[in-house]
């Protein structure tokens, strides 16, 4: 029944995927933390900037963005990443696409933990003298980070079924994979289910073990 499988790398198309999920999620994270200090910081020019990221990048299709990444910033601009190999090149640009998208959501759920701070605890860091980018680091980063540890598992699920996308660029992932198998067997039903099978395996534990984490996490108010 799955003697089609032969000849095909399906475990390495998933690591492929998961590392795509790694690093994408590693940098919209950095990158989501720093525009929700400029949404909510007292300069005026990063305020305006981080609303206007925030709302363009989440209303242009991840396609686009992906497929800009290929024609516009390698192919047009010449901007490589620091890889000479094309498949190495189309990986680490799919991250950067991904990452640009996936932070301004990254940015919205932080945002908001960051609203559940009280003032008083913000309002009592600065009588004693802190700096914004002191009150941030020490006192609402952490309580807004524990409060939105489920919203971000969220946002790391989607992000993880997002990486088909980066098939449109050739990277190498199960997305490709599956479009390669259905198009050489006639076995639809079967690939289509093995594929679902295998994200529903890299998803649903992380979605129960980051809410396991988000229980024992959350703070009390």
């Amino acid at each position: 029944m799955f003697d089609f499988l032969e000849g095909y790398d399906l475990l390495g198309a998933f690591w492929v995927t998961v590392q795509l999920t790694f690093w994408s999620a590693l940098g919209s994270l950095v990158w989501g933390t720093l525009l929700a200090a400029m949404r909510v910081g007292p300069v005026p020019l990063m305020r305006g900037f981080g609303t206007a990221y925030v709302t363009v990048v989440r209303n242009i299709p991840l396609t686009v963005i992906i497929v800009f990444t290929s024609l516009g910033l390698f192919q047009t601009l010449g901007i490589s990443m620091g890889a000479d190999r094309f498949t190495t090149i189309n990986f680490r640009l799919a991250v950067l696409g991904l990452t640009a998208y996936t932070s301004a959501f990254v940015c919205e759920a932080l945002r908001s933990g960051i609203n559940t701070v009280p003032l008083g605890q913000v309002e009592a860091a600065r009588a004693i003298g802190l700096s914004f980018p002191q009150i941030l680091r020490i006192i609402v980063l952490p309580q807004a980070f524990r409060s939105v540890v489920g919203p971000l598992t969220n946002v790391l699920i989607a992000l993880t079924k997002n990486t088909t996308v980066a098939a449109a660029i050739g990277v190498a992932e199960a997305a490709l994979l599956m479009r390669e198998m259905i198009e050489n067997e006639a076995q639809l039903i079967l690939v289509s289910a093995i594929f679902a099978f295998g994200f529903i395996c890299l998803t649903l534990p992380t979605g129960l073990l980051l809410g396991r984490l988000a229980r024992k996490v959350a703070v009390k108010r």
